[in-house]
């Protein structure tokens, strides 16, 4: 029984260096928590992951910068260790922070929606500075609303003690976290993959 070649579709190039990209992206992320701060007053740390999730939204578009966090969920899920404090497995993924880490891609697609204006991805040095800042905050919104309502209820927290341990703390740094996305994607030393 043979089979032909050329019954055989290859897959586009486009999509061969997308997949590649989000691969590259979960890896970073994953490699991002060997920088991981605790914070006293806080369960969570602080830790560059929101830095690489602003990027996967602005470099990868709404589509693949998501699917990259889903596979750099999955490597944590199946037990990797690239969450916060090098752990690993499921239990990381229900514990007191897994809203944060299940926000991830929900961020991701937020931003490259708004930035990309939809899953054509356009260059992002000709995207307004403030577009790009607004979906940033937005995303951060996001990424700490489900991660300290999550955390609230698993811990019982009230509303204040919450913010004060999952929000306040982190203020600073993802200012920094949104100057360095920004500072890079306009640099042009990244660019999306236009089809």
């Amino acid at each position: 029984m043979a089979t032909e070649r050329n019954s055989v579709d290859l897959v586009d190039d486009t999509v061969v260096r997308q997949f590649a990209r989000a691969a590259v992206l979960a890896a970073l992320i994953g490699a991002s928590v060997l920088v991981s701060i605790p914070i006293p007053l806080s369960p969570a740390p602080i830790t560059l992951q929101v830095l690489f999730v602003y990027l996967a939204g602005l470099v990868l578009g709404p589509v693949w910068g998501a699917f990259s966090l889903l596979l750099y969920l999955t490597a944590g899920a199946v037990g990797l260790p690239v969450f916060a404090g090098m752990k690993g497995g499921l239990g990381v993924l229900i514990g007191h922070t897994g809203g944060y880490l299940w926000s991830y891609p929900i961020a991701a697609a937020l931003i490259g929606i708004v930035v990309h204006r939809g899953t054509a991805l356009r260059d992002l040095r000709t995207v307004p500075l403030s577009l790009v800042v607004g979906a940033l905050v937005m995303a951060t919104i996001v990424i700490y609303g489900l991660g300290t309502a999550y955390m609230a209820w698993l811990l019982e927290y009230t509303a204040w003690e919450a913010i004060s341990a999952g929000v306040l703390p982190f203020i600073p740094g993802e200012i920094l976290k949104i100057a360095a996305a920004v500072a890079i994607v306009r640099s042009g030393r990244i660019t999306p993959v236009r089809s």
